[in-house]
């Protein structure tokens, strides 16, 4: 079985540098981890540097875990990242209703892209596997 690229290494280790805000944690699908890499700044910095070396076991594993297809995990997350109290990323995926929402309200007054922090790997999945019947 040909293991599809889902995740990209290179985006992984740019939010790595804002990593110790959990950013790449996010990215790969571990939200709860992320969370945590939030509030307590990586660790205090330890998991953070840590993470420098674990960035492509957690690359295979979201590959492993999430479906392959026209709508691209890379640009979602960073449309995202730095876009998304405008809701760009929920037009990416084709919710223009929550995109506008998210556009008029600030992403939901920042909850909605929280939301999307913790899912967003789902959202992108999901669409992908949906397409692909």
């Amino acid at each position: 079985m040909q293991l599809q690229d889902t995740h990209s290494k290179l985006v992984g280790y740019l939010l790595w540098i804002f990593g110790f805000l959990g950013a790449h944690r996010f990215y790969y699908g571990r939200p709860l981890t992320g969370t945590i890499w939030f509030f307590t700044l990586g660790l205090l910095g330890i998991g953070w540097l840590i993470d420098l070396f674990l960035i492509p076991s957690m690359d295979r594993e979201a590959d492993l875990r999430f479906h392959a297809g026209s709508t691209d995990y890379n640009i979602a997350w960073l449309l995202l990242t730095f876009l998304g109290v405008f809701g760009v990323h929920r037009m990416y995926l084709g919710k223009w209703l929550t995109g506008l929402l998210y556009l008029l309200t600030g992403g939901l007054f920042l909850i909605g892209v929280l939301y999307d922090f913790w899912t967003l790997n789902e959202q992108v999945s999901l669409r992908n596997a949906q397409r692909s019947y």
